[in-house]
């Protein structure tokens, strides 16, 4: 008749998991970690007596509860950084209420016989062409800018039709075409607008721009 000896490490195992039972009972009840160890105490406590948990699988379990809260811990971390982050970016971005940004949109606002815009282009272009139209689409002038370097530039119309009336003032239309060799760049046009407030929401620190709309902090091209 064979007799079932006491295995040395469940005794231990227990004792070591009874200690860690002991601390998870002062952590609230939703607690990750408090879970994971009412799980392992079910676990312990439905064990096979004759092929117990040893001290080797109790500290692995335990090892990987403690990797989970850390991860947990270093989120929290992390979006205490993004909100303190988020908080430096909205004071700075107050300090742009009242000045003028070019950000893209296709819109020229001319008042007073002046009017300011952009274009931005991907590469270096040899030809570049700028239509401004008026709200039915009917070009009223076309600048030919020639030959531009990469990047935003800041451009003004005076009103200015090519048949040489003055507009009148209002809110008109902007498109550009440009060209390296006989392959088109990419350009984009820009509009300029006052900052009228800052907008902390969904999509991050963002701007409202008088006539253009919101537009985000990396929208921003330039500053005047």
């Amino acid at each position: 008749m064979s007799t079932i000896q006491d295995t040395p490490s469940a005794p231990a195992a227990t004792n070591l998991f009874g200690a860690q039972a002991a601390n998870a009972a002062k952590r609230p009840a939703d607690d990750p970690q408090d879970r994971f160890l009412k799980l392992l105490v079910t676990q312990m406590k439905n064990q096979d007596p004759l092929n117990p948990l040893d001290n080797a699988q109790v500290t692995s379990q335990l090892a990987q509860i403690s990797t989970v809260n850390g991860i947990e811990k270093l989120n929290a971390t992390l979006q205490t950084m993004a909100s303190s982050f988020t908080a430096g970016q909205t004071l700075q971005a107050t300090a742009m209420i009242g000045k003028d940004v070019l950000v893209p949109g296709s819109t020229l606002q001319l008042a007073g016989g002046s009017g300011l815009f952009g274009i931005n282009l991907a590469q270096a272009a040899d030809q570049v062409k700028v239509t401004i139209s008026d709200a039915s689409g009917r070009a009223l002038q076309v600048i030919d800018l020639a030959a531009q370097v990469a990047g935003p530039l800041t451009l003004a119309w005076d009103g200015k039709t090519s048949d040489g009336t003055q507009a009148t003032d209002g809110v008109y239309n902007v498109s550009v075409t440009a060209l390296r060799g006989d392959q088109k760049v990419e350009a984009q046009t820009l509009a300029s607008g006052i900052v009228r407030g800052v907008v902390q929401g969904d999509q991050g620190v963002q701007l409202n721009v008088d006539g253009v709309g919101v537009a985000g902090l990396s929208d921003i091209k330039q500053i005047f």
